[in-house]
């Protein structure tokens, strides 16, 4: 997978995505809205189950109190939690669908360094190129298309090239 200006392009496909508010960045920081530049490795899939079939074999559920742990000082930071968790979190089983499904990337993980920003999610996108928190946002046909397509370890590049040129409305095609 690579991320140009105009989409995702993998297996011939140039898929309309999403990034950061912050455009692309090459130095991450916690709390920038930025999606980070470099070569990152999906290293994960969770499927709500009573939303969707199960996408790929190796993909897991996400359950009720399923949570991710963004809280940099907490020993759990960038890391799947259960509810009840005092610390800062995010609930993966959400009320709306961006969370229905979520191709896990590698960034900050899995020895998460404070200050660096935690889980790059391929996931789908509120409305059509909305810009994210710092993932990668798709419409849910494409990440449907492209979890069952992608396997772990399948690599991710965002070109530091990127970095300052991709903004609010950025990588917007159609798909080919």
């Amino acid at each position: 997978m690579v991320l140009t200006p105009t989409g995702l392009r993998f297996q011939g496909r140039l898929l309309c995505c999403a990034v950061g508010r912050g455009g692309v960045v090459a130095d991450k920081r916690e709390g920038d809205g930025a999606t980070p530049a470099g070569v990152h490795r999906v290293v994960g899939l969770l499927y709500r189950p009573d939303r969707l079939p199960r996408p790929a074999p190796w993909a897991r559920p996400i359950l009720p109190g399923d949570l991710w742990c963004d809280d940099s000082g907490h020993p759990l930071y960038n890391q799947p939690a259960r509810a009840p968790l005092a610390a800062s979190h995010e609930a993966l089983r959400r009320a709306d669908p961006l969370y229905d499904l979520v191709l896990l990337t590698d960034w900050n993980w899995p020895r998460a360094e404070p200050g660096l920003g935690s889980a790059i999610f391929l996931h789908q996108w509120r409305r059509p190129r909305h810009p994210t928190a710092g993932c990668i946002a798709f419409s849910r046909t494409d990440l449907l298309w492209l979890a069952a397509r992608a396997l772990p370890g399948t690599r991710l590049l965002v070109p530091r090239v990127l970095a300052g040129r991709l903004g609010r409305r950025a990588a917007v095609a159609q798909r080919q």
